[in-house]
């Protein structure tokens, strides 16, 4: 079996930041792996790690600036990368759904998987969508908001737990080949062991283009502009209490007695 996991960078942002038009400052921007990806990625690992699957391959759209951190998932135990980049993305701000979905749908077709695991949603546009619409198109059965998966996957069949609204979960059989959108505390993820990091720099990670992958390039070409970036104004005052537990309990009587609630 092999599977194929969606990975990608995102930015990680200081408690404190400024805003410059429609971006956060970049001295205020840092860079990681994306959560829902990284439990993706040890769910892949530990399905090779039980004799499921032969091969775990990542793929990513991104610039050659995110590659170190792509390589996390190498380092955890993936056997190759794919990273997808052209001069046609350089200069797109916000790639939607429909054009994520065209190029990860060439790649698919190009490696051929049993089974693609991708995070619920990434940690900065948190669209949410991006797997279910890659399975629409490709043709393959899916699971969303995975949050639970049998390691044994007896005739083709993948047995999985999936979070609902309202604290209700559904117990459901997708047949392979499958899409499953995986959700954060399905497992522990690992972290990267020395080892790993220095077996991970020698590891494949093919770049290939749109035209390497068949995609036209006026799929990049989205329906989504950015027009605007705040910061949301908070409606609610917060009051934090310090000093000694005698201090902090004075003084929240003292509130509580203003606004009505205690005698």
């Amino acid at each position: 079996m092999k599977i194929l996991v969606t990975v990608k960078e995102v930015a990680t942002v200081e408690d404190e930041f400024e805003i410059e038009e429609t971006e956060i400052a970049d001295q205020y921007l840092g860079a990681d792996l994306n959560e829902w990806d990284d439990y993706a990625v040890e769910e892949a690992v530990q399905l090779q790690e039980t004799g499921i699957a032969d091969e775990v391959v990542t793929v990513t759209i991104g610039s050659e600036d995110c590659e170190q951190t792509i390589r996390q998932a190498l380092a955890k135990g993936a056997d190759r990368a794919i990273r997808v980049w052209d001069d046609t993305l350089e200069g797109v701000d916000l790639l939607d759904v429909g054009a994520k979905t065209e190029i990860l749908q060439a790649v698919v077709e190009a490696e051929d998987p049993d089974l693609v695991l991708s995070g619920v949603q990434s940690g900065d546009d948190s669209f949410g969508a991006t797997g279910v619409s890659l399975a629409s198109d490709i043709g393959f059965q899916w699971g969303a908001v995975v949050n639970g998966l049998e390691h044994d996957f007896e005739d083709g069949t993948a047995s999985v737990r999936r979070e609902l609204e309202g604290g209700v979960e559904e117990l459901t059989d997708v047949e392979l080949p499958a899409v499953l959108t995986i959700q954060t505390g399905i497992n522990e993820p690992r972290y990267a062991s020395l080892r790993g990091i220095r077996q991970a720099q020698r590891k494949d990670l093919d770049v290939q283009t749109l035209g390497d992958l068949g995609v036209d390039e006026s799929a990049v070409e989205g329906d989504l502009t950015l027009t605007d970036m705040y910061e949301p104004e908070t409606e609610t005052d917060v009051t934090v209490f310090e000093g000694g537990a005698d201090d902090t309990a004075g003084q929240l009587a003292e509130l509580l007695r203003e606004k009505g609630v205690a005698p």
